[in-house]
Protein backbone atom coordinates (compact mmCIF):
# COMPACT_ATOMS: atom_id res chain seq x y z
CA UNK A 1 0.00 0.00 0.00
CA UNK A 2 1.38 3.52 -0.93
CA UNK A 3 0.37 7.21 -1.85
CA UNK A 4 -1.38 7.70 -5.50
CA UNK A 5 0.08 11.13 -7.38
CA UNK A 6 -3.07 12.85 -6.60
CA UNK A 7 -2.52 11.79 -2.53
CA UNK A 8 1.64 13.58 -3.30
CA UNK A 9 -0.42 16.48 -4.85
CA UNK A 10 -3.08 17.00 -2.63
CA UNK A 11 -0.28 17.46 0.74
CA UNK A 12 2.26 19.70 -1.43
CA UNK A 13 -1.01 21.71 -2.28
CA UNK A 14 -0.92 22.77 1.49
CA UNK A 15 2.72 24.29 1.35
CA UNK A 16 1.58 27.47 -0.29
CA UNK A 17 -1.46 27.65 1.75
CA UNK A 18 0.90 27.44 4.83
CA UNK A 19 3.19 30.13 4.20
CA UNK A 20 0.50 32.39 3.07
CA UNK A 21 -1.16 32.09 6.28
CA UNK A 22 2.01 32.64 8.00
CA UNK A 23 3.24 35.81 6.23
CA UNK A 24 -0.41 37.24 7.37
CA UNK A 25 -0.07 36.52 10.91
CA UNK A 26 2.49 33.96 12.74
CA UNK A 27 -0.48 32.20 15.17
CA UNK A 28 -1.93 31.20 11.47
CA UNK A 29 0.36 28.32 11.89
CA UNK A 30 -2.32 26.08 12.91
CA UNK A 31 -3.81 26.28 9.38
CA UNK A 32 -1.05 23.97 8.37
CA UNK A 33 -1.57 21.78 11.24
CA UNK A 34 -5.20 21.74 10.61
CA UNK A 35 -4.80 21.11 6.72
CA UNK A 36 -2.68 18.30 7.21
CA UNK A 37 -4.24 15.84 9.35
CA UNK A 38 -7.72 16.72 6.94
CA UNK A 39 -5.49 15.10 4.65
CA UNK A 40 -4.55 12.09 6.55
CA UNK A 41 -7.85 11.78 7.89
CA UNK A 42 -8.97 11.40 3.63
CA UNK A 43 -5.84 9.33 3.14
CA UNK A 44 -6.88 6.93 5.94
CA UNK A 45 -10.72 6.75 4.72
CA UNK A 46 -9.53 6.31 1.39
CA UNK A 47 -7.02 3.07 2.84
CA UNK A 48 -10.13 1.53 5.01
CA UNK A 49 -13.10 1.60 2.05
CA UNK A 50 -10.26 0.33 -0.30
CA UNK A 51 -10.54 -3.59 -1.40
CA UNK A 52 -7.94 -5.57 0.85
CA UNK A 53 -5.57 -7.77 -0.77
CA UNK A 54 -6.97 -11.20 0.64
CA UNK A 55 -10.20 -10.22 -0.79
CA UNK A 56 -9.20 -10.25 -4.21
CA UNK A 57 -8.58 -13.82 -5.87
CA UNK A 58 -6.89 -13.76 -9.94
CA UNK A 59 -7.24 -17.65 -11.89
CA UNK A 60 -5.50 -17.90 -14.99
CA UNK A 61 -6.68 -19.79 -17.92
CA UNK A 62 -4.26 -20.25 -20.94
CA UNK A 63 -4.56 -22.37 -24.49
CA UNK A 64 -2.45 -26.25 -24.05
CA UNK A 65 -0.47 -25.21 -27.48
CA UNK A 66 0.03 -22.35 -29.92
CA UNK A 67 1.19 -22.74 -33.50
CA UNK A 68 4.40 -20.06 -34.17
CA UNK A 69 3.82 -16.93 -35.97
CA UNK A 70 -0.15 -17.30 -34.38
CA UNK A 71 -1.49 -15.69 -31.39
CA UNK A 72 -4.16 -16.53 -28.30
CA UNK A 73 -5.19 -15.57 -25.68
CA UNK A 74 -5.08 -16.44 -22.02
CA UNK A 75 -7.89 -15.73 -19.55
CA UNK A 76 -7.36 -13.58 -16.91
CA UNK A 77 -10.46 -14.35 -14.18
CA UNK A 78 -10.87 -11.97 -11.08
CA UNK A 79 -12.98 -11.56 -8.08
CA UNK A 80 -12.74 -9.07 -5.42
CA UNK A 81 -15.33 -10.08 -2.82
CA UNK A 82 -18.60 -8.07 -3.00
CA UNK A 83 -16.88 -4.76 -3.36
CA UNK A 84 -16.09 -3.45 -6.69
CA UNK A 85 -13.34 -1.88 -8.10
CA UNK A 86 -11.37 -0.97 -11.23
CA UNK A 87 -8.21 -2.55 -11.36
CA UNK A 88 -5.17 -2.54 -13.87
CA UNK A 89 -3.31 -5.41 -14.43
CA UNK A 90 -0.03 -6.51 -16.07
CA UNK A 91 0.71 -10.13 -17.13
CA UNK A 92 4.57 -11.56 -15.94
CA UNK A 93 5.24 -13.44 -19.56
CA UNK A 94 8.32 -15.53 -20.39
CA UNK A 95 10.84 -13.60 -22.36
CA UNK A 96 9.82 -15.76 -25.65
CA UNK A 97 6.38 -14.34 -25.67
CA UNK A 98 5.73 -10.97 -26.26
CA UNK A 99 5.53 -8.37 -23.13
CA UNK A 100 1.70 -6.86 -23.29
CA UNK A 101 0.70 -3.43 -22.09
CA UNK A 102 -1.37 -2.80 -18.49
CA UNK A 103 -5.11 -3.96 -19.17
CA UNK A 104 -7.55 -2.12 -17.38
CA UNK A 105 -10.63 -4.24 -15.62
CA UNK A 106 -13.75 -3.20 -13.87
CA UNK A 107 -14.91 -5.78 -11.26
CA UNK A 108 -18.73 -5.36 -10.24
CA UNK A 109 -21.51 -7.52 -9.18
CA UNK A 110 -23.82 -8.63 -11.33
CA UNK A 111 -26.63 -8.05 -9.05
CA UNK A 112 -26.78 -6.91 -5.58
CA UNK A 113 -25.35 -8.86 -2.64
CA UNK A 114 -23.38 -11.35 -5.48
CA UNK A 115 -19.32 -11.10 -5.20
CA UNK A 116 -18.04 -9.08 -8.01
CA UNK A 117 -16.20 -10.56 -10.85
CA UNK A 118 -14.56 -9.61 -13.78
CA UNK A 119 -12.04 -11.16 -16.87
CA UNK A 120 -9.33 -9.53 -18.66
CA UNK A 121 -7.59 -11.43 -22.31
CA UNK A 122 -4.17 -10.93 -22.29
CA UNK A 123 -2.57 -11.72 -25.70
CA UNK A 124 0.36 -14.82 -25.75
CA UNK A 125 2.47 -13.76 -29.25
CA UNK A 126 4.98 -16.40 -28.99
CA UNK A 127 8.56 -15.64 -30.28
CA UNK A 128 10.03 -18.61 -30.76
CA UNK A 129 8.87 -22.35 -30.00
CA UNK A 130 9.53 -24.66 -27.07
CA UNK A 131 7.29 -24.17 -23.52
CA UNK A 132 6.62 -21.57 -22.18
CA UNK A 133 4.73 -19.73 -19.41
CA UNK A 134 2.06 -17.06 -17.92
CA UNK A 135 4.40 -16.63 -15.21
CA UNK A 136 2.15 -14.09 -12.52
CA UNK A 137 -0.25 -11.67 -12.95
CA UNK A 138 0.55 -8.24 -11.51
CA UNK A 139 -2.86 -6.20 -10.05
CA UNK A 140 -3.33 -2.59 -8.41
CA UNK A 141 -6.50 -0.71 -7.41
CA UNK A 142 -6.63 2.86 -5.64
CA UNK A 143 -9.01 3.38 -2.77
CA UNK A 144 -12.23 5.78 -3.74
CA UNK A 145 -10.84 9.04 -3.60
CA UNK A 146 -8.02 7.80 -5.45
CA UNK A 147 -5.28 8.60 -2.44
CA UNK A 148 -3.96 5.14 -1.75
CA UNK A 149 -2.55 2.65 -3.64
CA UNK A 150 -2.80 -1.28 -3.34
CA UNK A 151 -1.01 -3.87 -4.81
CA UNK A 152 -0.63 -7.48 -5.28
CA UNK A 153 1.29 -10.03 -7.35
CA UNK A 154 -0.27 -13.60 -8.22
CA UNK A 155 2.10 -16.55 -9.49
CA UNK A 156 -0.27 -18.53 -11.43
CA UNK A 157 2.49 -20.41 -13.79
CA UNK A 158 0.34 -21.68 -16.64
CA UNK A 159 2.32 -23.20 -18.97
CA UNK A 160 1.98 -22.90 -22.94
CA UNK A 161 3.54 -25.29 -25.59
CA UNK A 162 4.27 -23.28 -28.88
CA UNK A 163 4.85 -25.84 -31.43
CA UNK A 164 5.54 -25.57 -35.50
CA UNK A 165 2.84 -24.55 -37.52
CA UNK A 166 0.55 -27.11 -39.08
CA UNK A 167 -2.17 -24.68 -40.30
CA UNK A 168 -1.12 -24.16 -43.39
CA UNK A 169 -0.55 -28.38 -43.92
CA UNK A 170 -4.48 -28.71 -42.64
CA UNK A 171 -5.78 -25.66 -44.85
CA UNK A 172 -4.23 -27.49 -47.73
CA UNK A 173 -5.01 -30.99 -46.87
CA UNK A 174 -8.83 -29.87 -46.33
CA UNK A 175 -8.82 -27.85 -49.80
CA UNK A 176 -6.22 -30.40 -51.91
CA UNK A 177 -7.47 -33.76 -50.53
CA UNK A 178 -10.92 -34.27 -48.87
CA UNK A 179 -12.53 -35.13 -52.31
CA UNK A 180 -11.01 -38.62 -53.00
CA UNK A 181 -12.00 -38.43 -56.58
CA UNK A 182 -10.05 -35.40 -57.05
CA UNK A 183 -7.05 -36.95 -55.69
CA UNK A 184 -7.63 -40.05 -57.85
CA UNK A 185 -7.85 -38.06 -60.78
CA UNK A 186 -5.18 -35.54 -60.34
CA UNK A 187 -2.61 -38.32 -59.90
CA UNK A 188 -3.22 -40.44 -62.94
CA UNK A 189 -3.55 -37.09 -65.31
CA UNK A 190 -1.16 -35.31 -64.21
CA UNK A 191 2.11 -37.80 -64.03
CA UNK A 192 0.75 -40.66 -66.76
CA UNK A 193 3.30 -40.29 -69.90
CA UNK A 194 5.81 -38.12 -67.86
CA UNK A 195 7.69 -40.56 -65.38
CA UNK A 196 9.67 -43.41 -66.15
CA UNK A 197 8.16 -46.34 -64.51
CA UNK A 198 6.34 -48.99 -66.68
CA UNK A 199 2.28 -48.32 -66.55
CA UNK A 200 0.99 -50.19 -69.82
CA UNK A 201 0.63 -51.07 -73.45
CA UNK A 202 -1.32 -49.32 -75.37
CA UNK A 203 -1.79 -49.45 -79.64
CA UNK A 204 0.20 -46.79 -81.90
CA UNK A 205 -1.83 -43.67 -82.93
CA UNK A 206 -0.40 -41.34 -85.55
CA UNK A 207 1.09 -38.51 -82.99
CA UNK A 208 3.07 -40.64 -80.59
CA UNK A 209 6.77 -40.50 -79.80
CA UNK A 210 8.01 -43.13 -82.12
CA UNK A 211 10.44 -44.14 -79.32
CA UNK A 212 8.15 -45.24 -77.58
CA UNK A 213 6.88 -48.46 -79.61
CA UNK A 214 7.57 -51.76 -77.82
CA UNK A 215 8.85 -53.85 -80.98
CA UNK A 216 8.72 -57.41 -79.30
CA UNK A 217 5.51 -56.59 -78.27
CA UNK A 218 4.26 -55.49 -81.87
CA UNK A 219 5.72 -58.72 -83.33
CA UNK A 220 3.89 -60.87 -80.63
CA UNK A 221 0.54 -58.99 -81.24
CA UNK A 222 1.33 -58.45 -85.13
CA UNK A 223 0.12 -54.29 -84.38
CA UNK A 224 1.83 -51.57 -83.31
CA UNK A 225 2.14 -50.87 -79.51
CA UNK A 226 3.62 -48.38 -77.60
CA UNK A 227 4.99 -48.04 -73.94
CA UNK A 228 2.98 -45.93 -71.40
CA UNK A 229 5.14 -44.88 -68.20
CA UNK A 230 4.22 -43.51 -65.02
CA UNK A 231 5.84 -41.15 -62.70
CA UNK A 232 7.81 -42.97 -60.00
CA UNK A 233 6.18 -43.16 -56.33
CA UNK A 234 8.84 -44.46 -54.17
CA UNK A 235 11.39 -41.70 -54.31
CA UNK A 236 13.96 -40.78 -51.57
CA UNK A 237 13.16 -36.88 -49.91
CA UNK A 238 15.32 -35.83 -46.92
CA UNK A 239 14.55 -32.56 -45.38
CA UNK A 240 17.55 -30.82 -44.29
CA UNK A 241 17.48 -28.24 -41.55
CA UNK A 242 19.74 -25.77 -40.54
CA UNK A 243 19.40 -24.56 -36.77
CA UNK A 244 22.59 -22.52 -36.51
CA UNK A 245 22.95 -19.16 -35.31
CA UNK A 246 22.01 -17.33 -38.64
CA UNK A 247 18.36 -19.43 -39.01
CA UNK A 248 17.28 -17.40 -34.82
CA UNK A 249 17.29 -13.97 -36.56
CA UNK A 250 13.80 -13.21 -36.90
CA UNK A 251 12.04 -12.09 -40.03
CA UNK A 252 8.20 -11.08 -40.06
CA UNK A 253 8.42 -11.59 -35.96
CA UNK A 254 9.14 -15.24 -36.60
CA UNK A 255 13.29 -16.93 -36.34
CA UNK A 256 13.50 -18.18 -39.86
CA UNK A 257 14.03 -21.15 -38.12
CA UNK A 258 10.79 -21.67 -37.60
CA UNK A 259 9.82 -20.66 -41.15
CA UNK A 260 11.78 -23.42 -42.52
CA UNK A 261 10.39 -25.84 -40.17
CA UNK A 262 7.04 -25.04 -41.10
CA UNK A 263 7.86 -25.57 -44.52
CA UNK A 264 9.71 -28.67 -44.26
CA UNK A 265 6.45 -30.32 -42.41
CA UNK A 266 4.29 -29.14 -45.32
CA UNK A 267 6.46 -30.48 -47.91
CA UNK A 268 6.91 -33.18 -46.46
CA UNK A 269 3.11 -34.47 -46.09
CA UNK A 270 2.99 -33.36 -49.82
CA UNK A 271 5.73 -35.91 -50.31
CA UNK A 272 4.09 -38.72 -48.23
CA UNK A 273 0.98 -37.77 -49.59
CA UNK A 274 2.65 -38.56 -53.53
CA UNK A 275 4.31 -41.81 -52.66
CA UNK A 276 7.31 -40.79 -52.04
CA UNK A 277 9.55 -41.86 -48.69
CA UNK A 278 10.74 -39.00 -46.41
CA UNK A 279 13.67 -38.02 -43.74
CA UNK A 280 14.75 -35.56 -41.99
CA UNK A 281 18.19 -34.21 -40.70
CA UNK A 282 18.54 -31.46 -38.20
CA UNK A 283 22.03 -29.88 -37.48
CA UNK A 284 24.18 -27.26 -36.47
CA UNK A 285 28.05 -27.55 -36.06
CA UNK A 286 26.60 -31.48 -36.23
CA UNK A 287 24.56 -33.92 -36.91
CA UNK A 288 21.48 -33.45 -34.03
CA UNK A 289 18.44 -35.19 -35.21
CA UNK A 290 18.00 -37.77 -37.98
CA UNK A 291 15.02 -39.86 -39.35
CA UNK A 292 15.73 -42.92 -42.37
CA UNK A 293 13.42 -42.19 -45.42
CA UNK A 294 10.72 -44.11 -44.84
CA UNK A 295 6.89 -44.03 -46.83
CA UNK A 296 3.31 -44.15 -45.37
CA UNK A 297 0.99 -41.03 -43.50
CA UNK A 298 2.18 -42.48 -40.58
CA UNK A 299 5.77 -41.51 -41.30
CA UNK A 300 3.93 -37.60 -40.41
CA UNK A 301 4.01 -38.37 -36.89
CA UNK A 302 7.63 -38.83 -36.33
CA UNK A 303 8.77 -35.83 -38.54
CA UNK A 304 6.32 -33.73 -36.37
CA UNK A 305 7.99 -34.39 -33.15
CA UNK A 306 12.03 -34.82 -34.87
CA UNK A 307 10.90 -31.10 -36.40
CA UNK A 308 9.82 -30.15 -32.57
CA UNK A 309 13.61 -31.35 -31.17
CA UNK A 310 15.53 -28.73 -33.54
CA UNK A 311 16.11 -25.94 -30.96
CA UNK A 312 18.29 -22.90 -31.25
CA UNK A 313 21.65 -22.82 -31.27
CA UNK A 314 23.94 -19.66 -31.78
CA UNK A 315 26.70 -21.51 -33.39
CA UNK A 316 28.21 -21.72 -36.59
CA UNK A 317 26.93 -24.06 -39.45
CA UNK A 318 29.69 -26.72 -40.23
CA UNK A 319 28.38 -27.83 -43.55
CA UNK A 320 31.61 -29.93 -44.26
CA UNK A 321 30.51 -31.99 -41.53
CA UNK A 322 27.32 -32.49 -41.95
CA UNK A 323 26.63 -32.62 -45.49
CA UNK A 324 29.65 -35.36 -45.91
CA UNK A 325 27.79 -37.10 -42.93
CA UNK A 326 24.41 -36.93 -45.35
CA UNK A 327 26.51 -38.23 -47.97
CA UNK A 328 27.11 -41.57 -46.76
CA UNK A 329 24.14 -42.29 -44.77
CA UNK A 330 22.32 -41.81 -48.38
CA UNK A 331 22.67 -45.13 -50.52
CA UNK A 332 20.78 -44.40 -53.55
CA UNK A 333 20.00 -41.44 -55.33
CA UNK A 334 17.56 -38.52 -52.87
CA UNK A 335 16.11 -35.07 -53.15
CA UNK A 336 17.96 -33.24 -50.18
CA UNK A 337 15.99 -30.00 -49.58
CA UNK A 338 18.71 -27.77 -47.45
CA UNK A 339 16.66 -24.83 -45.61
CA UNK A 340 19.30 -22.74 -44.53
CA UNK A 341 21.03 -19.18 -45.11
CA UNK A 342 23.93 -17.15 -45.40
CA UNK A 343 25.32 -13.79 -45.23
CA UNK A 344 27.95 -12.30 -48.15
CA UNK A 345 29.92 -14.49 -50.28
CA UNK A 346 32.92 -14.76 -48.28
CA UNK A 347 31.03 -16.65 -45.30
CA UNK A 348 29.08 -18.79 -48.00
CA UNK A 349 32.63 -20.60 -49.42
CA UNK A 350 32.08 -23.34 -47.81
CA UNK A 351 28.63 -23.78 -48.28
CA UNK A 352 29.24 -23.50 -51.97
CA UNK A 353 31.77 -25.89 -52.20
CA UNK A 354 29.96 -28.53 -50.43
CA UNK A 355 26.49 -27.79 -51.60
CA UNK A 356 28.30 -28.47 -55.11
CA UNK A 357 29.86 -32.13 -53.75
CA UNK A 358 26.51 -33.47 -52.51
CA UNK A 359 24.67 -31.52 -55.93
CA UNK A 360 26.99 -34.46 -57.86
CA UNK A 361 25.26 -37.36 -56.40
CA UNK A 362 21.79 -36.38 -55.42
CA UNK A 363 19.23 -33.41 -56.71
CA UNK A 364 19.89 -30.54 -53.93
CA UNK A 365 16.93 -28.13 -53.60
CA UNK A 366 18.53 -25.04 -51.75
CA UNK A 367 15.67 -22.85 -49.43
CA UNK A 368 16.73 -19.45 -48.14
CA UNK A 369 14.07 -16.78 -46.59
CA UNK A 370 14.13 -13.71 -47.91
CA UNK A 371 14.07 -10.98 -45.48
CA UNK A 372 12.00 -8.46 -46.84
CA UNK A 373 13.21 -5.48 -44.97
CA UNK A 374 16.68 -5.85 -46.64
CA UNK A 375 15.28 -4.78 -50.05
CA UNK A 376 13.16 -2.35 -48.22
CA UNK A 377 16.09 0.11 -47.02
CA UNK A 378 17.64 -0.97 -50.57
CA UNK A 379 15.66 0.24 -52.49
CA UNK A 380 13.83 3.78 -50.12
CA UNK A 381 14.91 7.03 -51.13
CA UNK A 382 17.51 7.74 -48.39
CA UNK A 383 16.12 10.85 -46.55
CA UNK A 384 19.11 11.29 -44.28
CA UNK A 385 22.91 10.17 -43.91
CA UNK A 386 22.13 7.20 -41.76
CA UNK A 387 19.82 6.18 -44.42
CA UNK A 388 21.83 6.50 -47.50
CA UNK A 389 24.70 3.88 -45.44
CA UNK A 390 21.71 1.70 -44.32
CA UNK A 391 20.84 1.54 -48.31
CA UNK A 392 24.18 1.17 -49.58
CA UNK A 393 24.97 -1.78 -47.21
CA UNK A 394 21.62 -3.59 -47.79
CA UNK A 395 22.29 -3.21 -51.74
CA UNK A 396 25.73 -4.84 -51.60
CA UNK A 397 24.15 -7.69 -49.39
CA UNK A 398 21.49 -7.85 -51.87
CA UNK A 399 23.91 -8.20 -54.55
CA UNK A 400 25.77 -10.97 -53.15
CA UNK A 401 22.81 -12.74 -52.37
CA UNK A 402 22.06 -12.68 -55.73
CA UNK A 403 25.72 -14.05 -56.47
CA UNK A 404 25.99 -16.59 -53.95
CA UNK A 405 22.61 -18.32 -55.23
CA UNK A 406 23.74 -18.10 -59.62
CA UNK A 407 27.00 -19.84 -58.01
CA UNK A 408 24.66 -22.79 -56.24
CA UNK A 409 22.40 -22.72 -59.72
CA UNK A 410 25.44 -23.28 -61.42
CA UNK A 411 26.40 -26.08 -60.00
CA UNK A 412 23.24 -27.79 -60.18
CA UNK A 413 21.50 -27.07 -57.38
CA UNK A 414 18.08 -25.63 -57.58
CA UNK A 415 17.32 -22.29 -55.24
CA UNK A 416 14.24 -20.83 -53.98
CA UNK A 417 14.97 -17.24 -52.23
CA UNK A 418 11.50 -15.61 -51.14
CA UNK A 419 9.80 -14.11 -48.62
CA UNK A 420 7.97 -15.27 -45.79
CA UNK A 421 4.31 -14.84 -47.03
CA UNK A 422 4.95 -16.83 -50.00
CA UNK A 423 7.53 -19.54 -48.89
CA UNK A 424 6.02 -22.72 -48.53
CA UNK A 425 3.89 -22.63 -51.29
CA UNK A 426 6.53 -21.89 -53.33
CA UNK A 427 8.65 -24.80 -52.11
CA UNK A 428 5.96 -27.20 -52.77
CA UNK A 429 5.39 -25.87 -56.32
CA UNK A 430 8.88 -26.46 -57.02
CA UNK A 431 8.71 -29.84 -55.44
CA UNK A 432 5.70 -30.66 -57.92
CA UNK A 433 7.35 -29.38 -60.92
CA UNK A 434 10.60 -31.63 -60.00
CA UNK A 435 8.29 -34.65 -59.87
CA UNK A 436 6.51 -33.79 -62.87
CA UNK A 437 10.39 -33.46 -65.10
CA UNK A 438 11.56 -37.05 -62.93
CA UNK A 439 14.93 -34.71 -62.26
CA UNK A 440 15.46 -37.65 -59.03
Amino acid sequence: MRPTLRCLVLFLAGIPLSLGAVAIHARLWSVWFAYVCACVALAGFDAVFCLAKRKLRVAAHTPEQIFIGESATATIELSAGRRGAALQLLAELDPDLAPQPPISVEVRAAERGQPARGTAQVRLVPRRRGSHALRGVHVRWSGPLGLIEKRRAVMVDRKVDVVPNLGAVRAIALRMFADHNFFAGLKVEKFLGDGSEFESLREYVPGLDHRAIDWRASARHRKLLCQEFRAERNHQVVLAVDGGQLMSEPVDGVPKLDHAINAAILLGWFCLRTGDRVGMLGFDERVRQWAEPAGGMHTFQRLQALSADIGYRHVETNYTLTLAELSTRLRRRSLVVLFTDFLDTVTAELMIDNVTRLARRHLVLFVAVRDPSLETRALARPGTMGALHEAVVASDFARERHVVLERLRRAGAHCIDTAPATFSMALVNRYLDIKRRELY
